[in-house]
């Protein structure tokens, strides 16, 4: 199967693009009436153009100055560029400013065509050839041929194509497995089928009946069925990456259709009014970008009214890279190394461009060196550091592994391998939620939640410093945090877990919290001990006490938890406390009676113990909780016994 690409042209007004493509496919691009009464292109055209082992979409934009916004709508996705350059007009205005912009696209391929090369001598045309090569040069077509040819006598069509052949052998392929994404550039109605949107596939691919995301602008999305697909004007069962797709979809009113939108895979993009980019201005730009300029964003088909914040500079100087922020009048759906063009406000000139870090940010402090160190490793060319990056950005609300191809550019291929690298390392954490729900979330970002909630367990634990853990619910309702409580509970429980915290579902504390007795509550503490170890099966009831403590029964109870939590007594029910020593004797003799017999009644339980019925039941409830024991109609049968039946 052939390799699908998209080839662009570039260059000034009249230097005949358009005649270059008809020759090269016999497809006339021109499709408006004024285009073909004034014999200019206005807006984008389109073409094909079979290779043998590649099949070329040919996006066809016009030259003229004042329609560059349609040229910018038609580069987007394109794979290699035909810088096209008039023999009898050389280098002109619009000759640099597609090339600048075919570089800020990322363009790394592409041949350079001189036409009406039947016009001129030979001297003129190796005159035009050397300003050619002045003008490329440093740039990714310094290396590439430059073809003579005539559109009107057909000089050169066969060794134009022999260049595009080389050239497309030369661009790097891409992954196919990625989600769907394809920015409208027209939409027309097909009579009998309805609406029809076409545009250049630039991940991913879809089949008739899939749904999609539609992004209709003003950050509304809707879901959308695809009708029918079609390829340079023949039916097909699916479109990919590299290929023109017109898309007839289900129920969608073409005046609600307009250049700019996205259809996309489900719930893949995010739409947002802020991005974070790497921005670049024109080396032979007439001036600077400066902080808070404003501007016109050219991003897919889209063009948008923006403001321009330079994070680590008051300015970006011609020819020079900077971290910036673009705040727009509307939201934008991009992915993280979107390419994308700044104009200015006025649409007069090309400002600058770059690469999109951050498809959906947050406002960022200026000259905040974290902030900028983590959002220049968005850059950064291995994936893992990437996509740590991106989750340390996705701050306490965690992500999904399925982000990473949005916010970091790794491709559902590579998924796996980085993530695990990066769990493994230590640096994303994976918590697991209710239900089942895995949720991932930066190391940094989960040390910071864990730290908060231990500075909030140590101010309950300085707040009342006899009680040795409390509520989980109360402790994580004072978290200066807005948020998915059962993120909080799994961060807990992580804390529990590797003993920087102890407690259970309930209660927490913090592990190296020792209650803090004064010398008589201390005192208390030690009489409180003692009887109970004198009392055996009979332990004092906690009230009796309370004299001692002023009548405060609150600082009574934090004592015997002191008691409780130093190992000296066991809480049977809030009532009823033994002595350790008393425990572990229970335990022992009533496990020792079960053995030797089929079970035990509470009456035989409190015979064997001596002690009333007044304890004999609970110390029974309790024996049942700890699994000593197991209940069967009035009899206590052993746990161990019945586990094993």
């Amino acid at each position: 199967m052939p390799r699908d690409l998209i080839l662009g042209t570039a260059g000034h007004i009249d230097h005949g693009k358009t005649s270059l493509v008809r020759a090269l496919t016999g497809i006339d691009c021109d499709r408006l009436p004024e285009e073909k009464a004034r014999g200019i292109t206005i807006d984008i055209g389109f073409a094909h153009l079979d290779l043998g082992p590649f099949r070329l979409g040919i996006v066809d934009v016009p030259g003229h100055e004042r329609f560059i916004k349609n040229m910018l709508a038609g580069a987007t996705g394109m794979d290699l560029a035909m810088l096209v350059v008039a023999a009898d007009d050389s280098v002109m205005p619009q000759t640099r400013e597609h090339l600048e912009i075919l570089r800020l696209l990322g363009l790394k391929h592409g041949v350079v065509v001189l036409t009406k090369a039947d016009l001129v001598d030979d001297t003129t045309r190796e005159v035009v050839v050397l300003e050619i090569q002045e003008l490329i040069k440093g740039t990714f077509l310094e290396q590439a041929p430059i073809v003579a040819t005539s559109a009107r006598s057909g000089t050169g069509i066969e060794e134009l194509k022999a260049a595009l052949l080389g050239a497309c052998e030369r661009v790097e392929a891409k992954q196919s497995a990625e989600p769907f994404r394809l920015a409208v550039d027209r939409a027309f109605v097909s009579q009998g089928h309805g609406t029809v949107v076409t545009g250049t596939v630039s991940a991913g691919a879809i089949a008739v009946g899939d749904e999609l995301d539609w992004h209709k602008g003003h950050g509304a999305v809707e879901s959308v069925r695809v009708r029918a697909l079609h390829n340079h004007g023949r039916p097909v069962d699916d479109v990919r990456r590299g290929q023109r797709a017109a898309i007839n979809l289900a129920g969608v009113p073409i005046e609600e259709v307009a250049r700019g939108q996205v259809l996309a895979t489900t719930s893949y993009l995010v739409p947002s009014k802020v991005l974070t980019v790497r921005l670049r201005a024109l080396a032979d730009s007439p001036r600077a970008i400066r902080h808070r300029l404003p501007t016109r964003l050219h991003i897919g088909t889209a063009e948008v009214m923006a403001t321009t914040s330079v994070l680590d500079l008051d300015q970006i100087d011609p020819g020079k890279w900077a971290i910036a922020q673009l705040f727009l009048a509307e939201p934008v759906a991009a992915v993280w190394g979107q390419p994308f063009v700044l104009r200015d406000s006025s649409a007069e000139h090309t400002l600058g461009g770059g690469q999109v870090l951050q498809p959906v940010a947050t406002k960022l402090r200026r000259r905040h060196l974290a902030s900028l160190e983590r959002v220049e490793q968005l850059w950064a060319d291995d994936p893992a550091i990437r996509a740590a990056a991106a989750g340390w950005f996705a701050g306490f609300d965690g992500f999904k592994a399925d982000d990473l191809t949005r916010t970091a550019g790794i491709g559902p291929d590579a998924l796996g391998e980085t993530l695990a690298r990066l769990i493994a390392g230590g640096k994303i954490v994976e918590l697991v939620l209710p239900h089942a729900r895995r949720l991932l979330m930066q190391a940094d970002r989960v040390a910071e939640l864990e730290t908060r909630i231990l500075d909030v367990l140590s101010g309950f634990h300085a707040e009342n410093p006899l009680a040795t853990n409390h509520e989980r619910g109360k402790v994580l309702s004072r978290l200066d945090y807005v948020g998915d409580e059962a993120l909080l509970q799994a961060v807990t429980d992580r804390l529990i877990k590797r003993k920087a915290a102890v407690g259970d579902a309930r209660r927490v504390a913090q592990a190296d919290f020792k209650p803090k007795l004064s010398a008589n509550q201390r005192k208390l503490k030690d009489r409180i001990v003692e009887d109970h170890r004198a009392a055996g099966f009979q332990p004092p009831e906690p009230q009796s006490y309370v004299n001692h403590t002023g009548g405060n029964l609150a600082a009574l109870k934090d004592i015997f938890e002191v008691a409780c939590a130093e190992g000296h007594l066991v809480r049977v029910t809030n009532d009823i406390y033994l002595h350790a020593d008393a425990d572990a004797e229970m335990r022992r003799a009533v496990a020792q009676r079960l053995r030797a017999g089929p079970g035990a009644t509470v009456a035989e339980i409190r015979d064997l113990l001596g002690t009333s019925r007044k304890y004999a039941v609970p110390f029974c409830e309790y024996l049942d909780q700890i699994r000593v024991t197991k209940r069967e109609g009035d009899l206590r049968l052993s746990a161990d016994v019945t586990a094993n039946q």
